[in-house]
């Protein structure tokens, strides 16, 4: 699926349309559409851990949310050797909204979800 960047992803302000490739149930490739070179593998937070947050009304107005149903959310992974020691940013989610093909990047307030961390380990989860 293709995905119009509504907000800016922090450190890539200039990528516009990003493609969301599953790789297995529970990791992603994020790739750019104009940059070849530009991809990032994401995970989906549900299958490793609870991971709840409230969407901020900006975010909501930007994807046009209506329903939480049209969401998926993914959090950007940094591979390392061995895969296990991969790190995790649960602190700034990608929200894709899968009605309208559009999505965003949020960055969580640390004092209020200080159960999330920026670069958490894979191993942690599995």
């Amino acid at each position: 699926m293709t995905f119009e960047v509504k907000s800016e992803i922090l450190g890539f302000e200039n990528l516009k349309e990003l493609k969301l490739t599953k790789i297995d149930e529970m990791f992603s490739t994020l790739s750019s559409i104009d940059d070849e070179n530009i991809s990032f593998t994401v995970v989906d937070p549900h299958k490793l851990r609870e991971y709840n947050f409230n969407i901020s009304d900006e975010v909501e107005k930007t994807l046009a949310i209506t329903d939480e149903n049209e969401l998926m959310v993914y959090n950007i992974v940094l591979i390392q050797n061995p895969l296990d020691n991969s790190k995790i940013n649960f602190l700034a989610p990608l929200i894709f909204n899968k009605v309208n093909n559009t999505m965003a990047q949020t960055v969580l307030e640390v004092n209020n979800h200080q159960e999330y961390g920026l670069s958490e380990s894979l191993n942690t989860y599995l």
